[in-house]
């Protein structure tokens, strides 16, 4: 089987300099072929969807004239799986927290830009969560209080006056007073080109910003 679960077949050899000079750098291995329609830059983050297929190098950095069809080739879709896949407890998100979590990062952009328009976002590892708590008065179960997440993104984004943009960063959400009469307050991070531990070490202090703000402290 090939690189995406195909056999490959022969195709005529391109003669692209970019192509051939790539190859020559990944002797025994494969030069992609992105579709441009979707992604600008072919050297940054590229979803699985954008690769067309994949042409195969021969150990002195030759194309073998082997070709492999991507057959998840298409428009790049939402991929939520690290977000939601981790048997952890995300009610306090709402009945759907992929949905909920989409939602606070084009409300991100949007605040930068008015017009963004997210085209796709794609969890690329599996989030870093911290859920506080107090027992409730029968002793018997614990209630939620507050609760965190830092969730490392690659996403696209569309606005009129910079176009498309192919963005990688962490987005972190922080909420408090879930079990309080008290409102709710939540607050969102949106750190670019930075790394999960990065943003998993300022989650710790974060999620205790919001006791400071207005209305007084949040509940414990």
């Amino acid at each position: 089987m090939g690189l995406f679960g195909r056999r490959s077949r022969r195709r005529g050899i391109p003669d692209d300099p970019a192509l051939l000079a790539e190859a020559a750098a990944n002797p025994g291995g494969s030069v992609a072929e992105i579709d441009t329609a979707y992604v600008d830059d072919p050297n940054g983050y590229v979803p699985p969807e954008a690769i067309r297929g994949a042409w195969l190098v021969d150990s002195g950095g030759k194309l073998t004239g082997e070709y492999q069809e991507n057959p998840r080739h298409g428009v790049p879709q939402d991929d939520f799986g690290k977000l939601t896949d981790p048997d952890h407890w995300l009610g306090w998100l709402g009945d759907d927290p992929a949905a909920a979590v989409r939602n606070g990062i084009e409300e991100s952009l949007r605040a930068q830009a008015a017009d963004a328009v997210v085209e796709w976002v794609k969890i690329l590892e599996t989030p870093r969560f911290l859920t506080g708590g107090r027992p409730s008065e029968n002793g018997r179960t614990l209630l939620v209080t507050r609760a965190a997440l830092a969730a490392p993104f690659a996403l696209s984004v569309r606005a009129a006056q910079h176009g498309r943009s192919v963005l990688l960063g962490v987005f972190s959400w922080a909420a408090v007073n879930l079990a309080s009469p008290e409102p709710r307050r939540d607050r969102h991070w949106f750190d670019l080109n930075v790394g999960l531990d990065w943003a998993d070490e300022r989650l710790k202090e974060r999620i205790y910003e919001l006791d400071t703000a207005a209305g007084g402290p949040a509940e414990r």
